[in-house]
């Protein structure tokens, strides 16, 4: 084979190292750009400084996985191949519940990548499930024509709402949920060159460069019948999601620019980073878990991502120690009404909160979650990341896959199963004996 034949074939390789390599120098530009005069107000950068002195814990890759690792890969693996439409190739957001979103589909890509690099599914079945998935997101009918809707019905492909029922122009876009998927999209075309195409095209159909403005992510939102544009973003998801546009060459300073609106709360005497915009404008803003397990999982930690990582991580075990109760908080869904919850390590302005969507204090539904304690377990692989697992080992189905946790008050098995979770699972595992998705095995 030529050298021009060799160049031809690794051309998606090239063109995702060279974006990637752009993303990388444009992180390092942010600083400079944050003192030109288009700052943000209410600059709270200086409570960086009480991160300086705090020691990141160092990452557990072990380039290898047990047979009980495979075990518990298989467990969540399950879940895909139990809730996989076989026409449109999307994959339910619940056990048996036909509806979806980006987030929850780029989870699904993420899962089906890292059960190939663990050796679940071969590569054929994960480039096949893959691509059929990019042809139905190509079919899709947009919000307005221009992005992806809020929620998607998994076996017909229509627009809906949260409740799955038709609705003719859609409720929205999340800029979040969309970046998510840009994210999977990004290592789909690392992983599986001979997607490219789709995945190119996929993007060119899309109108991203409505979803940013000013270096910000900019949700689209339905009120009295109209759109309305509003930034999306805080600490931790923010930063996550501006990683994932700058994939695609999108200019993100500023939603990379967690310090202009940090604030550091002192929890189990860690410091905290908690956002000082209210979340989704209704309610104190909140920390979990989540972005931090995404970011390590997927692109690895930049310094600073570690840091706060290692501070959440660090109070949640310290919580232990002083109480005997086992901590592993995050956003999860539950098996009862409200049916989704915000279990925060800082939240609505107290520590451990546990709140809804609309700011009402659960704290009887905080949970032992599942997909942050093998997700821990994988990053840093700590005496307490085991006694996590240990926990929540029991609870694997076989013919399901994992529920979303334990419910701290009383041991009960939080039933609810979900994409997300046996997502984490698989990319928590992958994570242990290969790094992070973004890298790509040779």
């Amino acid at each position: 084979m030529t050298f021009k034949d060799n160049l031809i074939k690794a051309r998606s390789h090239i063109i995702f190292l060279v974006a990637l390599g752009c993303g990388l120098a444009l992180v390092t530009a942010i600083d400079g750009r944050i003192g030109e005069d288009d700052q943000p107000p209410n600059n709270h950068g200086g409570d960086m400084a009480q991160f300086e002195d705090l020691t990141p814990l160092p990452l557990a890759i072990t380039g290898v996985s047990s047979e009980l690792d495979l075990e518990h890969a298989r467990i969540a693996w399950r879940y895909f191949q139990n809730n996989t439409d076989t026409n449109t190739g999307l994959v339910n957001s619940t056990d048996n519940y036909p509806s979806t979103t980006m987030w929850e589909t780029g989870s699904y890509f993420v899962a089906t990548i890292s059960a190939n690099r663990l050796g679940v599914i071969e590569r054929n079945e994960a480039v096949a499930r893959i691509g059929l998935a990019l042809d139905t997101l190509y079919d899709i009918r947009l919000f307005d024509g221009l992005l992806p809707n809020k929620a998607y019905n998994v076996r017909t492909g229509e627009l809906v709402n949260y409740a799955n029922e038709p609705v003719e122009r859609g409720l929205g876009w999340s800029a979040l949920d969309i970046a998510r998927i840009v994210a999977a999209l990004g290592h789909v075309e690392a992983h599986y060159p001979e997607l490219a195409p789709k995945t190119t095209q996929l993007i060119n159909r899309w109108s991203l460069s409505d979803m940013v403005e000013d270096g910000q992510l900019i949700g689209g939102n339905i009120a009295d019948g109209n759109l309305r544009r509003d930034q999306e973003g805080r600490v931790g998801y923010e930063q996550y999601a501006a990683k994932a546009m700058m994939l695609y060459g999108f200019d993100m300073y500023r939603a990379y620019d967690a310090e202009s609106h940090l604030m550091v709360r002192d929890v189990q005497d860690q410091p905290i980073p908690v956002d000082t915009r209210l979340h989704r404008n209704i309610t104190p803003a909140f920390t979990v878990s989540e972005p931090y397990l995404f970011d390590g999982l997927e692109f690895g930690f930049d310094a600073r991502s570690l840091r706060f990582a290692t501070s959440i991580y660090n109070a949640q075990e310290a919580r232990y120690r002083e109480t005997g109760t086992l901590t592993a908080v995050s956003e999860s869904h539950i098996d009862v009404a409200p049916y989704f919850i915000y279990s925060s390590v800082w939240g609505g302005g107290a520590p451990w909160a546990v709140m809804t969507f609309s700011g009402d204090r659960m704290d009887s539904k905080r949970t032992v979650t599942t997909k942050v304690s093998f997700a821990w377990d994988a990053l840093f692989g700590t005496d307490y990341s085991r006694e996590l697992v240990a926990a929540i080992a029991p609870l694997g189905d076989p013919e399901r896959g994992w529920p979303e946790g334990i419910y701290e008050v009383d041991g009960t098995t939080n039933s609810s199963v979900t994409v997300n979770t046996n997502a984490v699972v698989l990319a928590a595992l992958a994570f242990r004996a290969h790094g992070p998705v973004i890298r790509v095995d040779q």
